[in-house]
């Protein structure tokens, strides 16, 4: 027996507008958490925890929250991605608890450290009056 392709439904104006405003938020919710990685406000384990618990936060591409964390770009994402086996189109919610455990180990382990360089800074900023 041979099935046709499933037609989808017309939608009504106000149909159509709705999901385009469900759409922008979820876009919109997406941005927030990123901006929040990216300024150190949230860790990479806190997001990956959201996602279990909020749909749009595990809608969101591995790759680019990825690439949202500081000194992390395109290359060291997706070489970390590779090694780890993670699909470049892969979501949040699609990670196996290995390969978030994974993820976590990586990028806990390169968290930057305070303390050392700090007290060099602020050397350096004194005035030659001091």
């Amino acid at each position: 027996m041979r099935i046709g392709p499933v037609t989808i439904p017309p939608l009504s104006d106000e149909q159509r507008q709705q999901a385009r405003t469900a759409a922008t938020e979820a876009r919109r919710r997406r941005a927030e958490i990123k901006a929040a990685l990216r300024s150190g406000e949230r860790t990479l384990s806190e997001t990956l925890a959201l996602a279990d618990s909020d749909d749009v936060v595990a809608h969101a591409k591995v790759l680019d929250v990825l690439k949202a964390l500081p000194r992390v770009g395109a290359v060291r994402a997706a070489a970390v991605m590779e090694r780890l086996d993670i699909a470049a189109n892969r979501r949040l919610r699609g990670l196996g608890k290995h390969q978030t455990a994974a993820l976590i180990a990586e990028f806990a382990a390169k968290a930057p450290r305070s303390g050392g360089s700090g007290a060099a800074r602020s050397m350096s900023s004194r005035s030659p009056e001091s």
